[in-house]
């Protein structure tokens, strides 16, 4: 799906989403969505926003989760009138909760749980509020910047200077996320408190683990810069079919201490 409207400051966002399920699992888990209000919108003055929410649980559970992140965090978002970070945190603490008392009212769907990044254009600036490992980039002139920091034991591991990325590749434990939304009744997103400016011309890309981790950056940012938002998403999810397509890994998460593609907006996964 494709969308585009100029903003208040006169930016034209354009965007598109696209998910797969992949080689290897038999349901898609992705939830992709995004709002892109016209100048007469009531909503125009919140902004756009854009999300990506990669669910786990088994059977149809992370489907379940994925889908009940995307649908609270776009509602509530839009329905709060405090500042945009105040806003996502909100959207985020309510998406949690839902999924919690879901799996309380479904046995079947106990334990499920989902990573969610969220991004909102406002004027000019840009916000994100992120739980797990999906993340989200910045493509400008060229340069590739991940804007969201994973929370998987790997990355921590990492950042600590723990672990190498190249010990990474092949250490226990890449499947290991710190944080998701619907496991614990206490979550801590990463919400900016400050948005960042941005510039015509720049592209943001929401994606999933089944595109970062089959993909090499210097291949996303050239299919992302060089087309159109609903041909990037095609191209960016041929490009990790072709390298194997392992989507959807299944995945558990651990506690801290133990251990659209679119010019303006957009993503895939």
């Amino acid at each position: 799906m494709a969308n585009a409207a100029l903003n208040s400051v006169g930016l034209e966002i354009a965007g598109a989403m696209l998910t797969d399920t992949g080689c290897v699992r038999p349901a898609n888990e992705d939830a992709v969505a995004y709002v892109i209000p016209s100048a007469n919108d009531p909503n125009a003055a919140r902004g756009s926003l854009l999300i990506l929410a990669d669910g786990m649980g088994g059977h149809e559970a992370g489907e379940v989760a994925s889908g009940l992140a995307i649908e609270v965090v776009r509602r509530v978002y839009y329905a709060r009138a405090e500042p945009v970070p105040d806003s996502l945190l909100i959207a985020f603490e309510a998406a949690n909760r839902a999924i919690l008392e879901h799996g309380r009212k479904f046995p079947e769907c106990k334990g499920m749980g989902t990573t969610c990044t969220a991004l909102v254009v406002q004027e000019d600036r840009l916000w994100l509020a992120h739980v797990g490992d999906s993340r989200a980039y910045l493509l400008r002139n060229g340069n590739l910047k991940q804007l969201s920091a994973d929370q998987s034991l790997h990355a921590e591991l990492i950042r600590e200077g723990l672990l190498s990325k190249a010990e990474a590749a092949t250490a226990a434990g890449g499947n290991v996320i710190l944080q998701a939304l619907g496991i614990s009744a206490d979550i801590d997103p990463d919400v900016w408190e400050k948005g960042i400016p941005l510039k015509a011309g720049d592209i943001i890309i929401l994606c999933s683990d089944g595109l970062w981790n089959m993909v090499e950056n210097a291949a996303i940012a050239e299919i992302a810069g060089s087309r159109v938002p609903e041909e990037a998403c095609k191209d960016l999810i041929a490009a990790a079919l072709a390298a194997g397509g392992y989507g959807h890994r299944r995945r558990g998460t651990a506690d801290r201490d133990e251990a659209h593609r679119g010019r303006g907006c957009g993503g895939c996964s």
